[in-house]
């Protein structure tokens, strides 16, 4: 199913399916549930609606990103036009903006945002890497408002998936950043990978809990995904797809 390719070297939206399974990116976490009620005569109509609606999610997430970037074109442009000018004052303040390093002092507020990166949070994983910087552009509007620092608000995004995704997958976790660009930098380079019903929500909170024994500890942490935490029984049933000998060569994740 798909609506046709793209351009060389990118990914189109045609899908193989093969398996009952493989219709989750577009049914969600209740793909289960949904299937037996769609078969025959319906089944085209219903994932062709579901394809519809995930799109236009898509669609309007993006339009969120295609502003922020249009923002960013023209700063660009601007700072082009003060250098072939010699407008010295534009020149200091865009180049100071684009290099200036975070500096998370004692008593800055840092935000752990945790996501399930498994095929049922496609859409809903677009939507949240195209809002990042438009979050972070509010966050500044207040602090400034209040007289702050930008650099007392941080953020770090950190991805789990489950454990048919080997160590360097399972967890992916970015620096903590201040800029929206930094982060949506990052982000641009996780994309959703296969899982299957419960996920590895318990690697993501075992990561929160390391980050919290840190000197400047996490304020809060925020978590997005549609599917429970693997129980105890599922993470050792689930850790044999790759056996425990791989698993205890890596971090010492949940159990």
């Amino acid at each position: 199913m798909g609506r046709g390719g793209a351009r060389q070297g990118d990914r189109g939206s045609y899908r193989m399916v093969l398996l009952d399974k493989d219709l989750e990116w577009v049914l969600d976490a209740a793909w289960e549930e949904d299937i037996p009620k769609i078969t025959g005569s319906a089944l085209y109509a219903a994932l062709n609606k579901a394809r519809n609606t995930l799109y236009e999610s898509k669609c309007a997430a993006k339009e969120v990103g295609i502003e922020q970037c249009r923002r960013e074109h023209q700063a660009s442009r601007n700072f082009m036009n003060a250098l072939s000018e010699g407008k010295m004052d534009i020149i200091k303040r865009f180049l100071f903006n684009q290099n200036r390093g975070a500096n998370i002092n004692s008593g800055s507020s840092c935000t752990l945002l945790l996501m399930d990166a498994t095929d049922s949070m496609s859409s809903l994983f677009s939507a949240t890497k195209d809002t990042a910087g438009t979050m972070f552009e509010h966050t500044s509007v207040v602090l400034e408002e209040k007289g702050l620092s930008k650099d007392v608000f941080s953020m770090q995004f950190a991805v789990y998936r489950n454990y048919s995704s080997r160590d360097n997958k399972i967890l992916e976790v970015s620096s903590w950043e201040t800029k929206a660009n930094n982060l949506r930098a990052f982000m641009n380079t996780i994309s959703p990978e296969r899982g299957h019903l419960n996920v590895a929500i318990e690697v993501g909170l075992w990561h929160a809990v390391k980050e919290s024994e840190l000197e400047d500890s996490i304020s809060q942490v925020i978590l997005i995904g549609n599917a429970s935490a693997n129980t105890q029984q599922e993470v050792l049933e689930k850790r044999a797809h790759f056996g425990e000998a791989y698993w205890k060569q890596t971090k010492s994740y949940y159990l």
